[in-house]
C-alpha cells in the first residue's frame, strides 16, 4: 500500500482563504490564532499521520483486533504505542474544553487535522473520535460532579469514551430499546445488551467510559422514555483512583468487511447483578443528549469519507503514474506509456479528485458554521448559524460517505485487475469506507432528516436563506470574474498566452454553472415545500429524499469549487503563489461543472416525477 501524504496545500488554501481563518480570529477566545500557528499545527499533524499512523494502516487491516477468552481485546501491533504517542503529543485534546485542560481550538482547525487521521488510518481514529463525542455530551448535559470526575482524564486521553445505542432487536429504531436502568441509591443498575459498539473494549486506556441509552421503570414508551447513563468499565473512587471492575463486558467481536483494526463489540450489561451507571442530565431526555454526541459523530464520519476518498485517490494516482500499459486511445503515438495517458483513466482520476475537493470544501465550510453557532457572542447570530449547521450536517455525512464508497470503488477500477488483488491495497479503502454510509445514521436517515426536519418542517426557510446568500456571493464573483477577464485579455494577447486566457474564460463558465445549480436546488426546494402541504403526498416526497440530498451536496460542493476557482484566478492574475496549484484548481472546478453539476437536472426530475413509481410498486411484486 502506498504511503498517505497529507494534502497540506489544499488544506491551507481552504482554511486561510476559502473558509476564512480571519472570521474565527474575530471571536474573543480565538483572537490569538494566527496563520503561522495554524500552519505549525497542520505540519505537526501531517508528520504524525504520515510517520506513525499510515505505516500501521495495512498491518491493522491484515491482523485486526483479537478478543481473548477473558473478554479482553488486543489491538494490532503498534496501535497501543501509537495511541500513547497520540495523547502525549496532545492530539486528543486539540478541540476539547480548556476548563478541563483541553486546548479549546476551533473545529475549523480540528477538522483538517482529523481528516489526516482518517486518511492515514481510519480504524485507529475511531477511538479518539468517539471519545470527543462523549466529552461533548458529558460537558453539555452532565452534572458538575460527573464532569469533574470524568472529563479531565477523557480530555487527556487517559480514558476513552464510547456510544452505546444499538441493540439486536433495535437497529436504527431506538424506540424499540430494551436495556433497563433500575434506580439503586445514588446510581442505577443497568441490564441489557448492545451491539456494534466501536472500541467497546480495547487495550489503549486504563478505563472506558460508556454512554448508554436505557429505560428507567415507568418510563414512557418509545423514544420519549429513553435516558442516558454513564457506565465506566472500572468504577472510580472518590480520590479518582480506579476501583472494582463494573458489570460490563465484551462478549464477542464482530467479523467485519473492513476497519479490522477497530474492535466492534457486542457488550453485555448486568450479567452479574447489574452494571453501575450514573444518569446524565434528566430522565427521559437521553435521546436529546445522545444527539449531541451523534451530531458530532456524523460530522466526523463525513470527514472519514473525505479522508478515505483522498487516500484512495492518492493510491490510484500513484499506480496510474507507474503502470505502463498500451498506448493512449485517439493519439498518433505508438509508444507504450503509463495508463495516466489514457483518457478514461484520466476521467476516473479527475472524478475522484473533483469529488474529494468538493466534499472537503463543503465540510470545512460546515466546520466554520459549527464554531460560529457555538461561540459567536451574539445569540441571534449563533441561532442563524445553527440553522446552517442543521442543513449542512446531514449533507456532509451522507454526501461525503456515499462519495467515499464510490471513489474507493473507482480507485479499484483505475488499478484494473490488480485492484481486486489485496496485495495492492486498493481494496482496503473500499472495505473501510463501506460502513461510513451506514453507521451514525444511514444515508436514508440523513436524507429523511434533511428533507423532513430541515426543509418541510420550516417550509424551507433555512434552505431558501442559504440559497439566497449563495446566489448573492456568486453574483459578486461573476462581476469580479468579468473584470478579471477583461484585465487579462490585453496582457495575454501581448504575451501570446492563449492557455492563460482560456483559464479566465473557464472561470465564468464555472461560476455560471454554479449559479444554475443554485437555481435548480431552489426549484427542488419550492417543489418540496409546495407538495408537502398535501400530507397524502408525503410518501412521494420522502421517496425522493436521496435525489434531493445528492442535489444539495452537488450544489454546496459546486459553489465551494467555484469560489475556489475565483480565488485561484485572482492569484494567477497577480502572478503570485503556486501557479500550478491555482491552475489545477480552476481546471478541477471546470471538470466538476461539466461532470457533476450536469447531473442536477436529472436529480430534480427524479425528485419531482420519480417518487410515485416507488410508492405505486406493490410489496408483493418484489
Amino acid at each position: 500500500m502506498s504511503a498517505y501524504r497529507a494534502p497540506l496545500k489544499e488544506m491551507r488554501f481552504l482554511v486561510h482563504e476559502l473558509v476564512g481563518l480571519k472570521r474565527l480570529a474575530e471571536l474573543p477566545q480565538w483572537a490569538e490564532i494566527t496563520p503561522d500557528l495554524l500552519d505549525q499545527i497542520l505540519d505537526e499533524a501531517a508528520r504524525f499521520a504520515e510517520g506513525v499512523l499510515s505505516p500501521l494502516n495495512a498491518i491493522g487491516d491484515r491482523i485486526g483486533s483479537i478478543r481473548s477468552d477473558d473478554g479482553s481485546v488486543t489491538t494490532p501491533p503498534g496501535f497501543k504505542e501509537a495511541y500513547q504517542q497520540f495523547v502525549e503529543a496532545g492530539w486528543n485534546s486539540i478541540a476539547t474544553p480548556q476548563e478541563f485542560e483541553g486546548q479549546g481550538l476551533p473545529r475549523a482547525i480540528g477538522t483538517p487535522v482529523s481528516e489526516m487521521w482518517h486518511g492515514s488510518n481510519v480504524a485507529f481514529t475511531l477511538c479518539p473520535l468517539l471519545t470527543q463525542g462523549a466529552i461533548e455530551a458529558i460537558h453539555i448535559a452532565g452534572s458538575e460532579a460527573l464532569k469533574q470526575q470524568y472529563l479531565p482524564r477523557m480530555v487527556s486521553g487517559e480514558w476513552a469514551g464510547t456510544m452505546n445505542l444499538t441493540e439486536p432487536q433495535a437497529g436504527s429504531d431506538l424506540a424499540a430499546l430494551r436495556t433497563k436502568a433500575i434506580p439503586n441509591g445514588d446510581h442505577y443498575l443497568l441490564h441489557g445488551q448492545k451491539i456494534y459498539i466501536t472500541y467497546g473494549e480495547q487495550d489503549f486506556t486504563s478505563n472506558i467510559i460508556h454512554l448508554v441509552l436505557a429505560r428507567t421503570p415507568g418510563a414512557p414508551a418509545g423514544i420519549k422514555g429513553i435516558s442516558l447513563f454513564l457506565v465506566p468499565k472500572f468504577l472510580v473512587n472518590e480520590d479518582g483512583s480506579l476501583g472494582a471492575r463494573n458489570d460490563v463486558h465484551c462478549v464477542s467481536l464482530e467479523n467485519k468487511l473492513g476497519i479490522h483494526a477497530s474492535p466492534t463489540c457486542v457488550m453485555a450489561y448486568g450479567d452479574q447483578g447489574g452494571a453501575m451507571g450514573y444518569l446524565v442530565g434528566e430522565e427521559n431526555r437521553g435521546l436529546e443528549y445522545m444527539f449531541i454526541m451523534m451530531n458530532a459523530a456524523r460530522f466526523s464520519v463525513g470527514m472519514e469519507g473525505v479522508g478515505l476518498a483522498e487516500a484512495a485517490y492518492q493510491h490510484a494516482l500513484k499506480y496510474a503514474r507507474e503502470r505502463v500499459q498500451g498506448t493512449p486511445t485517439g493519439t498518433d503515438s505508438h509508444q507504450r506509456s503509463s495508463i495516466l495517458g489514457h483518457p478514461d483513466v484520466r476521467r476516473m482520476l479527475l472524478t475522484m479528485r473533483a469529488h474529494v475537493e468538493a466534499g472537503r470544501a463543503m465540510a470545512y465550510q460546515g466546520s466554520l458554521y459549527l464554531d460560529l453557532a457555538a461561540h459567536h457572542p451574539d445569540a441571534s447570530v449563533r441561532a442563524d448559524y445553527q440553522t446552517r449547521v442543521d442543513v449542512f450536517i446531514p449533507v456532509i455525512k451522507a454526501w461525503n460517505t456515499e462519495m467515499a464508497v464510490n471513489m474507493a470503488s473507482l480507485g479499484i477500477q483505475v488499478h484494473g485487475g490488480m485492484g481486486y488483488i489485496e496485495e495492492t491495497g486498493a481494496a482496503q479503502f473500499l472495505r473501510d469506507a463501506r460502513i461510513t454510509s451506514i453507521y451514525e445514521g444511514t444515508t436514508g436517515i440523513q436524507c429523511n432528516d434533511l428533507i423532513g426536519r430541515k426543509v418541510m418542517r420550516d417550509q424551507g426557510r433555512a434552505m431558501f436563506a442559504l440559497l439566497a446568500e449563495l446566489e448573492q456571493e456568486l453574483s459578486a464573483h461573476l462581476s469580479a470574474a468579468h473584470e478579471l477577464e477583461g484585465s487579462q485579455i490585453e496582457a495575454s494577447l501581448k504575451a501570446c498566452d492563449a492557455s492563460s486566457l482560456k483559464l479566465f474564460s473557464e472561470l465564468k463558465v464555472i461560476l455560471n454553472a454554479a449559479m444554475v445549480a443554485v437555481h435548480t436546488l431552489k426549484r427542488a426546494t419550492e417543489w418540496v415545500v409546495a407538495t408537502s402541504v398535501d400530507r397524502s403526498r408525503h410518501p412521494e416526497i420522502f421517496a425522493g429524499a436521496w435525489p434531493y440530498l445528492k442535489l444539495t451536496g452537488n450544489v454546496l460542493g459546486g459553489v465551494m469549487m467555484a469560489k475556489a476557482a475565483q480565488h485561484s484566478a485572482q492569484h494567477l492574475s497577480a502572478k503570485e503563489g503556486d501557479i500550478d496549484f491555482f491552475e489545477a484548481k480552476i481546471r478541477t472546478a471546470h471538470f466538476f461543472a461539466f461532470h457533476v453539476l450536469s447531473e442536477n437536472e436529472g436529480l430534480l426530475a427524479t425528485l419531482t416525477q420519480g417518487g410515485q413509481s416507488i410508492i405505486d410498486f406493490p410489496p408483493n411484486a418484489f
